[in-house]
C-alpha cells in the first residue's frame, strides 16, 4: 500500500476496448495492492472492472490533450484500457503507482502470496495434493520393467529444477545419472516426461550437452544408450533439438552445444528450428501491432501478418509436437527432447506431442496434469522460491470447469481417433482475430471461443441437414439409392513397428508467407479436421497456442541470468548449484 499514491480518482473515463465499447464509461478509479477497480456511476449497474496489477504488461501515459490526461493500460492477455482524467496532477500519481505496483521486486508482493482465502491449513494442503502426478505414471503403466523410478534426485542435490521422483531407464545405475547431469546444463539429464504403451516407445527430455567442440562424456553416452534399450523394439532413438540448428552451433563455442552422431551411437539428430524469446517476443509486439492497425488494407494487413512472423513460429512449435508424436506412435521410437536449459521450448514440444498422442490430456483434468508435470515440476522452483506459502489454483479452475468446455468435443471419438494427426501445411494457419484484433472501436464486442464454436457447431448441423435433404431429393428422382466409395487407410499393427526403421518425415521448412484468402475472417491459430477433436468422456479445454498462451510460455532457458522477469517479479534471480555455465548462451542472441 506504500505505494499507492492516490488511491481514489472520482470522475474517470474508462474505455473498455475488448468489449467492443464505443462510448466511455464515468466512474470512479480505486488503486488497492492487488488490483486496479474501476466502478460505474451508473446507480443501475453499478458495473465493477477489475484488473489484476501482476497482468498489466505496460502503462502508458500519452501527451495531455484539452480532454484531460490519459493512461492506456496494455494487459498480458491483450486485454487494453483507456484511462481519462481531468487532473493531470491525479494521472501522474495513478501513473507512478501502477507503474511500480505492476513490477514487484520481491515474491512477497506477488498477488498469489497476498491471496488469503478462508480455508484452513488442513484444506491448503489437500488442494496441493488435487494433482497426483504418480497417479498418472501409472495410468502409462510405469513403472514396469523398462522404466524405475529413482532416488537420485530426491534432495533436489542432482538438479534443484527437477522433481524429486523420476522415471529413468532400467539400466541407468547412479552413476551414469549423476555423470549425465554433469555434463548437461544446469544438471538436467535425461528423464521420462510421456511413455506409449502400444509402441513402448518413450519421450524423454533434458537440457543440451556441455560438449562445445569436442567434448565427451561417457555417461552420457551411456545414459542415451539406456534410453534406447529401454525400448526393445527398435535400436536407435531422436534426438530433437528444438532450436535453430545456427543457435545450436553458435553454443558450442560457449562449451555447450549438441550431441554429436560420432560420439552417441544409435542416434539420429533432428533440429526443428523454434527461435529464442528475443525473436518470439519481438514477434509478438508485431502481430499486436498487426491488430491495432486502423482499418488497413488487405495489403497492409497481410504484409504485417508475414512479416511478424507470428505464424511460422506457431507452426514450428505444432511441428515439434508433431514429429514427436509420429515418431513415438507410427515407428515405435524413443525421442530425447532439448532445447538450451530444456524448460521452456522442450516443455512446449512434449506438451503438443502428449496432447496429439494421448486423449486424456485433451480433457480439462488432464490438462491440468500436464501442465503440472511438464512445465511446473520439470521447470519452475515454487517450492524453492516461495517455501510451498501460496494456493494453489487448481481445485478452483475445476470447481469452474464448465465455464472452459469446448462446446465441440465429441467424446465418442475416443476410441476410433486416438492420436490426431492435424495438417500443417502454411495454408491451415490463420490468425486468431478474436484474440489480436479486437482494439478497433467499429468492431462489435468480442466473440468469446466458446460461441464462436456454438455457431460452428449449429452452422455444421444445419449444413448436414441440407445434404441429407438433398440426398433424399437425388433418391426420389432418380430411384436409385447414393453409393458413396470408402478409401480404407490401412494401420499399421504395433507388432510391425518394432520392424521399422524408416523415421517420420521431418517438419517442412517455409520460407514464403503464412497466409491465406481465409484470413482475414481466421479466428483460430490452427485449423484441424472437425473428426480429429478431443477423446475421453471428460469435457475438454479450449486453449489457444501461442507464447502468451503457451501453457504460459515462461522461457527462462532464454534468459542469461535466470531471472524471473517473465513471471513480473524485477531484480531478482535464481540460479541453479547443479552443473552448466551461466554464462551467457549464444542462442540468445
Amino acid at each position: 500500500m506504500e505505494h499507492i499514491r492516490t488511491p481514489k480518482v472520482e470522475n474517470v473515463r474508462l474505455l473498455d476496448r475488448l468489449s467492443g465499447q464505443r462510448k466511455a464509461s464515468i466512474g470512479t478509479l480505486y488503486l488497492s495492492a492487488t488490483h486496479t477497480i474501476f466502478v460505474e456511476n451508473n446507480p443501475e449497474s453499478r458495473k465493477e472492472t477489475w484488473v489484476l496489477h501482476s497482468m498489466v504488461n505496460s502503462v502508458e501515459r500519452p501527451p495531455t490533450t484539452p480532454a484531460g490526461s490519459q493512461l492506456i493500460l496494455r494487459c498480458k492477455d491483450f486485454h487494453v484500457f483507456q484511462i481519462l482524467m481531468a487532473q493531470e496532477r491525479d494521472c501522474l500519481d495513478v501513473h507512478a503507482s501502477l507503474v511500480r505496483l505492476s513490477r514487484p521486486e520481491k515474491y512477497s508482493e506477488l498477488y498469489c502470496l497476498s491471496f488469503n482465502p478462508n480455508v484452513n491449513k488442513e484444506e491448503r494442503e489437500e488442494s496441493w495434493n488435487f494433482l497426483d502426478l504418480v497417479a498418472d505414471y501409472k495410468r502409462m503403466g510405469v513403472p514396469n520393467n523398462l522404466w524405475v523410478t529413482t532416488a537420485a534426485n530426491s534432495e533436489y542435490r542432482v538438479c534443484d529444477t527437477y522433481p524429486s521422483e523420476l522415471f529413468v531407464p532400467k539400466s541407468a545405475t547412479p552413476a551414469i545419472i549423476v555423470g549425465s547431469s554433469r555434463f548437461r546444463s544446469r544438471g538436467r539429464f535425461p528423464a521420462l516426461s510421456y511413455f506409449h504403451q502400444d509402441t513402448l516407445a518413450a519421450v524423454c527430455r533434458c537440457s543440451q550437452p556441455l560438449s562445445g567442440f569436442s567434448g565427451r562424456c561417457q555417461e552420457d553416452e551411456m545414459m542415451l544408450q539406456a534410453v534406447m534399450k529401454s525400448n526393445p523394439g527398435s535400436d536407435y532413438i531422436y534426438v530433437v533439438d528444438t532450436r535453430p540448428k545456427l543457435n545450436a552451433m553458435a553454443n558450442r563455442a560457449a562449451g555447450k552445444g549438441y550431441e554429436n552422431e560420432d560420439h552417441y551411437t544409435n542416434i539420429k539428430l533432428q533440429f526443428i528450428g523454434i527461435e529464442n524469446i528475443h525473436v518470439m517476443r519481438s514477434s509478438q509486439q508485431k502481430i499486436i501491432d498487426v491488430g491495432e492497425m486502423r482499418s488497413p488494407s488487405m495489403t497492409d494487413f497481410l504484409w504485417g501478418l508475414e512479416n511478424s512472423g507470428w505464424l511460422k513460429h506457431i507452426k514450428a512449435i505444432l511441428d515439434a509436437g508433431v514429429f514427436i508424436a509420429r515418431a513415438v506412435a507410427d515407428e515405435g521410437v524413443s525421442v530425447l527432447v532439448h532445447c538450451s536449459d530444456g524448460w521452456d521450448r522442450t516443455a512446449q514440444a512434449c506438451s503438443v506431442a502428449s496432447i496429439l498422442l494421448d486423449p486424456y490430456y485433451r480433457t480439462i483434468k488432464g490438462l491440468m496434469v500436464l501442465i503440472e508435470r511438464d512445465w511446473v515440476s520439470f521447470g519452475h522452483k515454487f517450492s524453492h522460491r516461495l517455501n510451498e506459502r501460496s494456493h494453489s489454483l487448481w481445485p478452483h479452475l475445476w470447481k469452474d470447469r464448465a465455464e472452459y468446455i469446448n462446446p465441440l468435443y465429441k467424446a465418442e471419438l475416443s476410441q476410433s481417433q486416438g492420436v490426431l494427426r492435424p495438417n500443417t501445411t502454411p495454408y491451415c494457419f490463420k490468425m486468431w482475430k478474436g484474440l489480436y484484433n479486437h482494439v478497433e472501436k467499429s468492431v462489435p464486442p468480442c466473440q468469446s471461443p466458446a460461441d464462436f464454436l456454438s455457431a460452428v457447431r449449429e452452422e455444421s448441423q444445419q449444413l448436414e441437414e441440407e445434404l441429407t435433404n438433398h440426398q433424399e431429393r437425388i433418391v426420389a428422382l432418380t430411384g436409385k439409392p447414393i453409393m458413396w466409395e470408402k478409401i480404407e487407410v490401412p494401420r499399421r499393427r504395433t507388432s510391425h513397428l518394432r520392424q521399422r526403421h524408416r523415421g517420420p518425415d521431418p517438419p517442412t521448412t517455409y520460407t514464403g508467407p503464412i497466409t491465406s484468402p481465409a484470413q482475414d475472417n481466421g479466428h483460430a491459430v490452427s485449423s484441424e479436421p472437425a473428426n480429429q477433436k478431443a477423446q475421453t468422456k471428460e469435457p475438454a479445454l479450449t486453449l489457444p497456442i501461442g507464447p502468451q498462451a503457451q501453457l504460459k510460455s515462461h522461457d527462462p532457458d532464454d534468459l542469461s541470468t535466470c531471472s524471473d522477469l517473465e513471471s513480473g517479479v524485477a531484480d531478482l534471480s535464481s540460479r541453479s548449484s547443479s552443473g552448466g555455465d551461466y554464462g551467457k548462451d549464444l542462442d540468445l542472441e
